[in-house]
């Protein structure tokens, strides 16, 4: 089967589309063919090991796995023997590992669902790391009425997190770009600031949790703008290393580690089907083009998410 494939960190020029081998499923996966896929930022930072800690995790020197990709959605081609939930021929999106490919073999269990009718194949890819990574951080810390700021909101966490935070009958502020004003107010943000034109840390507003969810920011210039109980949530504590220290001594800030959850995936496939989940889509690239994918999130300032369509 065809995979994006590394075996160096470095730039975009790294990836190639190879030949390898196509997986077999265990008596409790799915072997999924993959219509479409993403190109996230996590995908870069994995890419550029751009953090040296994250090596830790993939490889010091050189990738342990050479394959990529965390976001699909496709049909089950296969089904393992103990495998109940599922039959060939479904329509499946959400979550695993190596997914820039032709293939993916999941576990039933795994964070995996049905995509709803009328979702496409690049909607369904372009939903479960936004939507589910803005679940983990803002579950247990959200009430209803809570005073939310959304720093990054036209990102692939920060749609997921406006819309979530909504979803919880939170009062939404969401910080972007010009170009992104009207899409924020679409997607349910109450007020919208244009971070080219003015600094919310300036105003006299103040706000129950802050989530920088492009790692653009820190909690020393939130601070002002947090009630005396506020939280402070950022989503890459490499940039700001400093938050990563304040997060031991102090309460009120935060490190965005996100944990996947089955009944979060569950949750979406909802969501999307009763339209109060909206993917945002910022370009369609086909898999021989990751390098340029891959250069374009380099950018930071894709909207939404970045689809590869594999077939």
């Amino acid at each position: 089967m065809r995979a994006v494939t590394f075996n160096r960190y470095g730039p975009p020029e790294v990836l190639r589309v190879a030949d390898i081998e196509r997986p077999t499923p265990e008596t409790d996966e799915v072997l999924i063919r993959v219509h479409a896929t993403t190109a996230t930022r996590s995908d870069c930072g994995r890419r550029s090991a751009e953090y040296f800690v994250g090596r830790f995790f993939t490889g010091i020197f050189r990738p342990r796995k050479g394959t990529i990709g965390i976001e699909f959605a496709g049909e089950v081609e296969t089904v393992g023997d103990a495998v109940s939930q599922f039959a060939v021929g479904d329509r499946l999106f959400g979550i695993a590992g190596a997914t820039n490919a032709e293939y993916v073999c999941v576990k039933e269990s795994a964070k995996v669902a049905a995509i709803p009718n009328g979702i496409s194949f690049q909607e369904a890819a372009a939903a479960p790391d936004g939507a589910l990574s803005a679940m983990s951080l803002l579950r247990g810390r959200v009430e209803r009425g809570d005073r939310v700021l959304i720093y990054g909101a036209s990102g692939s966490i920060g749609v997921g997190a406006v819309q979530i935070a909504k979803h919880f009958h939170a009062h939404v502020t969401a910080v972007c770009n010009t170009k992104n004003i009207d899409l924020m107010r679409m997607l349910g943000a109450d007020k919208v600031i244009d971070y080219l034109e003015d600094d919310f840390a300036k105003a006299r507003e103040t706000y129950d949790l802050v989530l920088d969810a492009a790692g653009k920011t820190s909690f020393l210039h939130c601070r002002r703008v947090l009630e005396s109980d506020g939280l402070y949530i950022t989503t890459d504590p490499g940039f700001m290393w400093h938050d990563a220290l304040t997060s031991l001594f102090s309460k009120r800030a935060k490190l965005g580690i996100v944990r996947y959850e089955k009944a979060d995936i569950l949750a979406l496939a909802q969501l999307l089907e009763v339209g109060k989940y909206r993917p945002v889509i910022d370009l369609v690239y086909p898999l021989d083009d990751v390098v340029k994918a891959h250069r374009y999130v380099d950018t930071h300032q894709k909207t939404g998410s970045v689809v590869l369509m594999v077939s």
